[in-house]
């Protein structure tokens, strides 16, 4: 347990008259994100890695041992595609060095204690660096970060599979990112070209991650296929599909899975997902097939359970719920899904947006922005209105919100 998410949770249950759902979510395991530098020794408000891990091993033994979640998340040019977690490395050679011999460097040196041996430690690398490399290279910024992104997880890896205890999950985007068949055609190689870069080459992963701190649902209950002809037009050419056929984390996951066996990968490479708040309860909910819509939009519309106004929405989002609790194998051994994991902790902000009193933020977080889908369509950010809270920050509303929009309920 992250001590000081679970601090975060105590308090807000607290006041909220001791909350007794709210409370329930500091019984769940979040990861520790190092996006910062100063986050391995620790600050006023983050507890250092050190004793992170001393504390778990405190009560770890070999016949039961502890799992601790670590974001490994500070690559120069860090979020090359958006501004709320911009990270503090400049994408520069110096800054190559800087993430390798400042960041990494001082990490494994820390999980390289043979006092963590009874500990198993999943490394989440990198959200968001390799899909950028996938798609954004037409963005100045990410095709300047690439290179150092590439080189940056190769260090990475090396270093952290050298420890038997660690475990390193790559992440991998989700279905709204990377689920069209061109960008997932294109996602082995640029993976295969950081993952056999490394020493150990394949040996170097265990495995991937999808829907790091976002928000798709793992299964669409009531749309399950795709190409179904609703007035004379698939599903999934609805607007809010664009023609990507994985419409949730468990088709994308799936697809991916064989896509990147066929290339090469070994098949005991599973996928984890983030259910964090991915829920989306609440009465907007839909509980029942909807078959009357005659158009594809309008049955999208009124099946869908993802409440975002458009896919590629990812800040704060309105009306989100916390989702699966975090389980093995949630569907059994034969699946490609290896676990459900809470790596966003549930409350803590996306980022905050540039107002006329600051200037920093990402304008994808202001709830009176817009999106726009590349083909001209403009879309609301599906931010919560009323607020802007940094990224990392705790957001009461939003944490209140998202339990009271959780799937299972809390």
């Amino acid at each position: 347990m992250n001590p000081d998410y679970v601090a975060e949770v105590n308090a807000q249950a607290a006041a909220d008259g001791n909350n007794a759902a709210e409370a329930s979510v500091a019984q769940y395991q979040t990861a520790i994100w190092l996006d910062q530098i100063s986050r391995i020794a620790g600050d006023s408000t983050h507890t250092s890695l050190t004793t992170e891990l001393n504390d778990a091993a405190a009560t770890a033994t070999a016949a039961n041992p502890k799992v601790v979640e670590l974001v490994i998340y500070d690559l120069p040019g860090r979020d090359c595609a958006a501004l709320a977690s911009n990270g503090e490395i400049p994408a520069t050679a110096a800054g190559l060095t800087e993430y390798e011999s400042q960041y990494i460097d001082p990490i494994a040196s820390i999980l390289n204690n043979t006092a963590y041996e009874n500990l198993r430690i999943v490394a989440i690398i990198e959200p968001d660096s390799l899909p950028n490399a996938v798609t954004n290279q037409s963005k100045t910024a990410c095709a300047t970060a690439t290179p150092y992104y590439e080189s940056g997880i190769t260090y990475a890896l090396n270093k952290l599979h050298a420890i038997p205890n660690v475990y390193n999950y790559l992440d991998i985007a989700h279905s709204a990112w990377l689920g069209w068949p061109s960008n997932m055609s294109a996602t082995p190689a640029v993976y295969q070209k950081v993952v056999l870069g490394t020493t150990a080459g394949y040996a170097s992963i265990d495995g991937f991650i999808s829907d790091t701190a976002n928000y798709t649902p793992v299964q669409e209950p009531f749309l399950t296929n795709p190409t179904l002809s609703v007035g004379g037009q698939p599903v999934d050419s609805a607007t809010f599909y664009q023609y990507n056929p994985t419409f949730d984390e468990l088709t994308y996951d799936t697809d991916m899975y064989n896509t990147l066996v066929a290339a090469g990968f070994p098949a005991s490479d599973k996928f984890l997902i983030d259910t964090s708040r991915d829920g989306w309860g609440g009465p907007g909910r839909p509980t029942a097939l909807n078959s009357s819509p005659t158009t594809a939009d309008t049955y999208v519309a009124a099946n869908k359970i993802d409440e975002r106004p458009f896919r590629g929405d990812w800040c704060n989002q309105n009306n989100a719920g916390i989702g699966a609790r975090p389980t093995d194998e949630p569907f059994g051994t034969s699946s490609p899904i290896e676990a459900y994991v809470w790596i966003k902790p549930p409350g803590e902000s996306d980022g905050d947006y540039p107002t006329s009193t600051h200037t920093h933020g990402d304008p994808h977080c202001d709830p009176s922005g817009t999106n726009t889908d590349g083909n001209g369509g403009t879309y609301s950010t599906g931010s919560i209105p009323g607020y802007d809270v940094p990224a990392g920050q705790w957001y009461a509303y939003e944490f209140q919100m998202l339990v009271s929009n959780a799937y299972p309920a809390l």
